[in-house]
């Protein structure tokens, strides 16, 4: 597959800004893989195609404020940071990404919050725009991390909105969301209510969880013609052993397996054993899908529109097929289907 196979023209309108007033009421699009039909409904219809037995998987990983605004030393130029992940505790190491890069060096010091009480350190330059930080705090380290984080800003990608408001802080984030760690929020999953999963237990579906913190990787541009050399960036990824079993279980009696998004598809494909059984895991992740692909344990899957060339389309499209998932995005630009992770839902099944 090509990269510019995954290319379409997408207008600002067509990106949600907002997510729906009731979470599990957005538009739901439904592909039938074996007959090729299309439906449109709401996204709470979703357990009409599941029955007792069935199990969905999904993301449990919680997004933190990652991205911080500052000053740099002498100049007093705007800076904008972009946390990635936590190197080390002791020593308040950061992966980050800084914007605009080009003048930051090693030694610069970097200032946060109107009285600079927070200040970094640039230590090392990993790529062209990565930066590491190590952050100059005294204190002690739950008193670090509350002032980072207070500092910090829900990292709603800017395409979606340029202004992030307090209420982002809830809309970003699933009601499910325990585990720390994420820079963006598993999007298939913020569209589940209390009323949803209520729902569920009435019907015996059952759920389980996976942790797969959200990176940066996902929104990256791929930067390659041929798919087969783009190079996907490492995620920590946890299934338990409950999860593992649960999911083995449900297969071997003939139910079916819902992944909730691209991240959950990514973990259960991550380590799979020869007879097409869920491993538990705890490690890290670089897994690229794309189209062709042999799926092993996921039945269906649900997952928001993505924007045009991203991984995640790709791994929709490996799913569903090339061909009948591009249609249905076709169908979703000519009709009122919202794009982006506050935007509308696919689910793809037999």
């Amino acid at each position: 597959m090509k990269l510019s196979q995954f290319q379409f023209n997408i207008t600002q309108d067509k990106i949600a800004s907002e997510p729906p007033r009731w979470r599990d009421e957005c538009k739901l699009m439904v592909l039938h893989k074996k007959t090729g039909e299309i439906e449109h409904r709401l996204f709470k219809d979703i357990i009409d195609y599941f029955e007792k037995g069935d199990t969905f998987v999904l993301n449990d990983t919680r997004v933190f404020p990652a991205r911080l605004y500052g000053n740099k030393e002498k100049t007093g130029a705007d800076i904008e940071v972009f946390l990635l992940r936590e190197l080390n505790r002791e020593q308040r190491l950061w992966d980050v990404i800084v914007d605009p890069a080009r003048k930051i060096r090693i030694g610069n010091k970097l200032y946060f919050g109107d009285d600079e009480s927070l200040v970094a350190e640039v230590i090392d330059n990993t790529t062209s725009r990565g930066r590491t930080l190590r952050f100059l705090y005294d204190g002690n380290y739950e008193d670090f991390k509350e002032a980072l984080f207070g500092l910090g800003e829900t990292p709603v990608p800017k395409c979606v909105k340029s202004k992030v408001t307090k209420e982002d802080e809830e809309n970003f984030q699933t009601i499910f969301a325990s585990k720390e760690g994420a820079v963006s929020a598993p999007a298939a999953g913020l569209h589940f209510s209390r009323e949803l999963f209520n729902r569920m237990i009435l019907k015996d579906i059952n759920k389980v969880f996976i942790t797969s913190h959200m990176g940066i990787g996902h929104f990256r541009s791929v930067d390659v013609e041929d798919l087969s050399k783009h190079k996907m960036d490492s995620e920590r990824l946890i299934i338990p052993q409950e999860t593992a079993d649960i999911v083995n279980y449900a297969k071997k009696h003939g139910h079916k397996i819902l992944a909730v998004g691209v991240t959950v598809i990514r973990g259960l494909e991550t380590y799979v054993t020869t007879n097409d059984e869920l491993n538990a895991f705890d490690g890290w992740t670089n897994k690229f899908i794309f189209p062709p692909y042999r799926f092993a344990i996921p039945d269906a899957m649900v997952s928001n529109f993505h924007l045009p060339c991203s991984t995640m389309l790709m791994s929709v499209a490996a799913f569903g097929g090339y061909d009948f998932v591009m249609k249905a995005y076709d169908i979703a630009l000519k009709g009122d289907y919202k794009f982006g992770p506050y935007g509308d839902a696919m689910l793809i099944t037999e």
